[in-house]
């Protein structure tokens, strides 16, 4: 793959692990390797590992274990992905040649494998702590622990949490709803090269957001951008927000009725905008200051058109999976623009895409309004 300003390639290798324990199983080429990563969401990772012999058939048969391997992607010796391999698929064409066809996610998707073993239950805690409690939970157990290490940063919201395992929910759903809670956080999973050379996978926590670097990022269109989209889309925007939680009542032999909360943001119907209203439902909330933080949140996020701009960037050295969370100007001059455009974003996803024939490495970055 190339992607360097001078014109040499970049030299792309994936390490294949023991999931539960990091030891290298085996370092096997790959071909048509795509990845990205996002704050919010699992990234993924596929990719094609040629077989032309018996001798790497057999490597490979050893090493692509779905659900038993981590996947560690580097560049030019950094690391720039990780994650756990999820399917293989080997195949073979009419000349008779043979490939394998993997794809991972990043590690936090391990933890939609996962449901509690026991309760938990907490009052006045972090939401860093709780976050905490949840991973090492599952980590504890026989099997559960493939290695995310935690931090000790604090949050300064408290809040009160009870997790019942009979519920069966996915720790990651927890996470989730925990995070989208009014004054939630963001997390993800880092993974990284230590001072020490050691592959790390350590929980990322920020509230409100996940920040990253001190200075912002200037890319130029015409430029470094190669190509721009800057959608507003206002077909998910509201200034009125229901929650529907679980019923209030009680009393079996009397006609259930839902636990609901409405927000009004009176301010934008008094400012001229129509009355533009949506919900959602939180069928296991029972309890309604929960369902009022919720309903606080939805409408905080919903309350503009959603714009979800992404840009295409040549790989001219400035670019890596270091910007997650790093801050970004975006400066354009075009026929949209003719006065020229400044704008400020923050980079919430990375995707990368291995060179054509006739075009380089590019990778492409999402942004979010800051």
């Amino acid at each position: 793959m190339s992607g360097h300003p001078g014109g040499h390639p970049a030299v792309y290798r994936a390490v294949f692990c023991d999931l539960r324990t990091d030891r290298v199983v085996d370092v096997l080429p790959v071909t048509e390797a795509k990845f990205d990563d996002y704050i919010g969401k699992p990234g993924s990772l596929s990719a094609t590992v040629p077989l032309p012999d018996a001798a790497l058939a057999r490597r490979a048969r050893a090493a692509l274990l779905p659900g038993r391997t981590a996947v560690w992607l580097e560049r030019d010796g950094d690391i720039w992905w990780g994650g756990v391999l999820w399917t293989c698929t080997p195949s073979a064409d009419e000349q008779g040649r043979l490939k394998a066809e993997f794809q991972a996610a990043t590690f936090d998707s391990y933890l939609d494998h996962r449901v509690l073993s026991g309760d938990l239950v907490g009052t006045a805690t972090d939401q860093f702590d709780i976050v905490r409690t949840l991973v090492e939970h599952v980590q504890a157990q026989p099997g559960g622990n493939i290695g995310l290490s935690c931090g000790t940063e604090a949050s300064g919201v408290r809040r009160d949490f009870a997790y019942a395992a009979t519920d069966l929910a996915r720790v990651r759903e927890l996470l989730d709803k925990l995070a989208q809670l009014d004054d939630g956080f963001e997390w993800r999973v880092h993974c990284y090269r230590d001072a020490q050379g050691r592959r790390v996978k350590r929980l990322q926590l920020g509230h409100p957001r996940i920040l990253t670097g001190h200075t912002d990022l200037v890319v130029d269109h015409p430029g470094a951008v190669l190509t721009y989209s800057l959608p507003s889309d206002a077909t998910v925007q509201a200034n009125v927000w229901v929650a529907r939680g679980e019923s209030a009542n009680s009393d079996q032999s009397q006609e259930s009725v839902p636990l609901t909360v409405r927000h009004v943001r009176a301010e934008d119907i008094a400012g001229g905008w129509p009355r533009l209203e949506s919900s959602s439902d939180h069928s296991s909330v029972r309890d309604e200051e929960v369902l009022h933080s919720l309903a606080r949140a939805e409408l905080a996020r919903h309350r503009r058109p959603e714009t979800i701009p992404r840009l295409t960037v040549r790989m001219d050295g400035r670019i890596s999976p270091a910007l997650l969370g790093a801050r970004l100007r975006l400066r354009v001059h075009d026929l949209w623009h003719p006065d020229g455009s400044d704008s400020r974003f923050r980079v919430v996803g990375l995707a990368v895409s291995p060179p054509q024939r006739t075009k380089p490495e590019t990778a492409t970055l999402y942004l979010e309004g800051v």
